[in-house]
């Protein structure tokens, strides 16, 4: 008897990560950039009280002004680590910040721990009640700011299903920014995308050169068709194009533009994602 597709693991889609986290499609979250964590090089002895309100202060500013959700990442804590570096005292701190947020304000919320950790970003996920993690490289491998860097996919899952997690969506980068591809450019980016949905990624990301950079809109296209999965744009998304983006993709994942005088290292500005949304036409 021939075995079905399913039987012999190839990728089901069976529903609409975005939707069942979300309940609709057309997203927008809001990146929560969390200031130097204990631990890591830029961090000066502030009180962790003092991070865990300013990520939770920022995660408000996001949702009151009418993001869908927020995800949660150390970016304060340049330079990055690669995964196998990254102390447990990162997961413990985000961990905390994490579960304040959702327990505080009641929305869905992603975890990323920078670089590429997705073995934390699990932990923490899990024990936050966050509902998926964002992984930069999930499959292949790419030269990033951080050095050599490997997709986690084979880890991640096992891992996942070690802590009997399965509901923790994964929402994948494809052609990642902040880094080369050479190592892979025998190989069309379509291709690529394809992987990360053969290794059962929920979302993927389509993103820029760097944080800020907008991609171009036929590469966004291309990942989109290629993806035939929910798909977002993580780079580079403001009011002058973000409703160009959302008629091609699923959702954006926004950060710089809703800061601050436009500064990723600044706080969120309440009035800016007010004026973000209501220029939206979702």
């Amino acid at each position: 008897m021939t075995k079905s597709p399913k039987a012999i693991g190839s990728k089901q889609v069976t529903d609409d990560a975005l939707r069942s986290i979300f309940g609709r499609s057309k997203v927008v979250i809001g990146v929560v950039h969390l200031a130097p964590l204990p631990g890591a090089p830029r961090y000066d002895g502030e009180a962790v009280e003092t991070i865990y309100q300013r990520g939770l202060d920022d995660a408000k500013a996001y949702l009151d002004g009418g993001c869908d959700g927020v995800i949660v990442e150390n970016h304060g804590d340049v330079p990055f680590a690669k995964p196998d570096d990254i102390g447990p005292e990162t997961s413990a701190y985000m961990s905390v910040v994490s579960d304040r947020i959702r327990r505080e304000l009641g929305r869905p919320v992603g975890i990323n721990v920078l670089a590429n950790a997705s073995i934390p970003a699990l932990s923490i996920a899990s024990a936050s009640g966050a509902s998926f993690v964002r992984v930069n490289q999930w499959a292949n491998a790419y030269v990033a700011n951080e050095g050599f860097i490997e997709g986690e996919a084979a880890r991640a899952m096992r891992f996942r299903s070690r802590l009997r997690a399965n509901g923790i969506r994964i929402f994948a980068d494809a052609h990642v920014k902040h880094g080369a591809h050479a190592i892979v450019g025998d190989r069309p980016v379509e291709e690529q995308v394809k992987d990360l949905v053969f290794f059962d990624a929920d979302a993927v990301i389509a993103t820029g050169q760097r944080t800020g950079h907008a991609a171009d809109l036929d590469y966004i296209r291309m990942i989109k068709e290629a993806a035939g999965l929910p798909t977002l744009v993580g780079s580079g998304v403001g009011p002058d194009n973000a409703n160009d983006i959302l008629d091609i993709v699923d959702g954006v994942i926004v950060a710089s533009s809703l800061k601050h005088d436009g500064v990723w290292w600044n706080q969120v500005d309440p009035q800016r994602v007010k004026a973000f949304i209501g220029g939206l036409k979702r």
